[in-house]
């Protein structure tokens, strides 16, 4: 089955950001996009509401749709609560996991190695990003796995604009967690996974950014 076009932009853009070609403050014109993904421009704008609901795109009355710019104090706040969801998750994990779960997790990480040794930034991110949702929905809690999409949504932002050029997950740092896990190790389990998030938060150098000066369709064939 198709995926919706939406999902498609969704992804395109969130990936871009991670690579740090769209900053805070680039435009997104919604002729510009429709343009580039031969789309209507109903579908970018469902695209744009879905990054607008996360935080991730603001509208400006009579200006259109912008990337948006976290301050410190609120990237610090995304990573608070990523911290408090994510021990209540860690811990559902642990007591629910199956042995097809941990199959999952361990084919996840497999993808993220490879994604990491292939220099491939973006899709990195989005594999960490995707690591932590598999984890709440092995939880299977879907209120806080709701939550935490938006959240890890706002984290691939928070990266993108003010992330170290080594701001990736170390590559033991979730398979250690994955073990963890497996065994039935809660204490251990949720050791990790917030000593995983603070060292992500660690990576975080807040800069000033600058308005996105190039072509819009530029800046998202450059990941192609």
């Amino acid at each position: 089955m198709d995926r919706p076009q939406e999902d498609i932009i969704v992804e395109h853009i969130l990936d871009a950001i991670a690579d740090q070609r769209l900053r805070a403050g680039t435009k997104l014109a919604e002729q510009a996009l429709s343009d580039f993904f031969s789309c209507n421009r109903a579908h970018v704008r469902r695209a744009l509401a879905t990054l607008a609901a996360h935080r991730v795109v603001e509208h400006k009355p009579n200006r259109g749709a912008f990337v948006a710019t976290p301050t410190p104090e609120e990237a610090r706040d995304v990573f608070q609560a990523r911290r408090a969801i994510e021990t209540t998750i860690g811990r559902n994990a642990v007591r629910n996991a199956t042995p097809a779960d941990i199959d999952r997790l361990r084919t996840h990480l497999a993808e993220e190695q490879t994604a990491r040794q292939g220099g491939n930034r973006p899709r990195a991110i989005r594999l960490s990003r995707g690591f932590h949702l598999l984890l709440a929905q092995i939880g299977r809690n879907a209120v806080l796995a709701h939550y935490l999409d938006e959240l890890t949504m706002r984290t691939s932002l928070i990266i993108g604009l003010y992330g170290s050029g080594g701001t990736l997950c170390a590559d033991d740092e979730h398979a250690r967690i994955v073990d963890a896990i497996a065994e039935g190790n809660e204490t251990e389990a949720l050791e990790l996974l917030d000593r995983h998030l603070r060292h992500i938060e660690q990576g975080i150098e807040f800069r000033e950014t600058r308005p996105q000066t190039d072509i819009l369709s530029s800046i998202l064939a450059a990941g192609g």
